[in-house]
């Protein structure tokens, strides 16, 4: 993550597997229409562990991607994870930061973000780096997530007292797990055009197996439990009360349990001086 605040989630084991069953369980919903033509310059921002990267080389063989992350230790798991998913690909690692990008002006034809706005305390600054690097006419894509549009049965008050601990955390760190609500005045005020959103919206029920396991269970259940230490440090809540509000929302994948949430997807174009 390109950013001095803290990961809200941390860099545990746990989030890693996390990330990668995130990334294999949405690639199709959140990855659909992103593919770059053979030899444009793709640049990749906040890669993490390469849980995105696999499915961009995988949509776009032919381009040539750098994938940059402020973790060398990130960096170093993206590598290992990219050479056992796609054997043979060519990805360039760079560690930098978002806001001290080490490029040139208009040095790449496109340039992709995924969960990374959420992480910083000035993602319309943020934009602005991202622009100073892609060329007249390049574009952006960005997705994020907002925990605002999170909907789920059976309802619980206690549930979503767990999950608005999460919200209530990412903001002390920095950053704004509502984001994805505000990508189209984000861009603009960066000053990109043509843009477009697209809300990307995952259901999960019993019909959908793969998906209540994928997302509601390893993804956005296993995303919140994360937090649990920092949410009772905190004085967010006690022991009891959090449990309580955790094994409410499991239940969203049990039984007749059903889960809704919306990721934004937003594609931008840079008009250039």
């Amino acid at each position: 993550m390109n950013t001095n605040t803290a990961y809200v989630h941390g860099y545990s084991s746990q989030e890693t597997r996390r990330l990668g069953d995130q990334a294999d369980t949405l690639a199709t919903l959140l990855h659909a229409g992103t593919a770059y033509p053979v030899g444009s310059r793709v640049l990749e921002v906040g890669c993490g562990v390469g849980a995105q990267t696999v499915h961009l080389v995988r949509n776009s063989p032919g381009a040539r991607i750098v994938a940059v992350d402020r973790s060398e230790e990130s960096l170093a798991q993206a590598r290992a994870h990219l050479a056992t998913q796609e054997p043979g690909a060519e990805v360039t690692w760079r560690t930098a930061d978002l806001f001290h990008l080490p490029f040139p002006a208009r040095s790449f034809d496109h340039v992709f973000a995924c969960f990374v706005l959420e992480h910083l305390p000035a993602p319309g600054r943020a934009l602005a780096a991202l622009r100073r690097v892609l060329r007249p006419g390049g574009t952006l894509t960005v997705i994020e997530g907002d925990h605002g549009s999170v909907l789920f049965h059976p309802d619980s008050h206690r549930a979503h007292e767990v999950i608005g601990h999460q919200v209530r955390l990412q903001a002390a760190a920095g950053g704004n797990a509502l984001l994805g609500r505000q990508l189209q005045p984000l861009l603009r005020g960066a000053g990109f055009g043509d843009v477009v959103i697209r809300p990307r919206t995952v259901y999960a029920d019993r019909t959908r197996p793969s998906m209540v396991e994928g997302f509601t269970r390893k993804t956005f259940i296993a995303m919140v439990e994360s937090v649990r230490d920092d949410a009772l440090g905190a004085g967010l809540t006690t022991a009891a009360d959090w449990d309580r509000g955790i094994a409410d929302l499991r239940l969203t994948a049990d039984g007749d349990g059903t889960f809704h949430y919306t990721f934004f997807k937003a594609v931008a174009v840079n008009p250039g001086p």
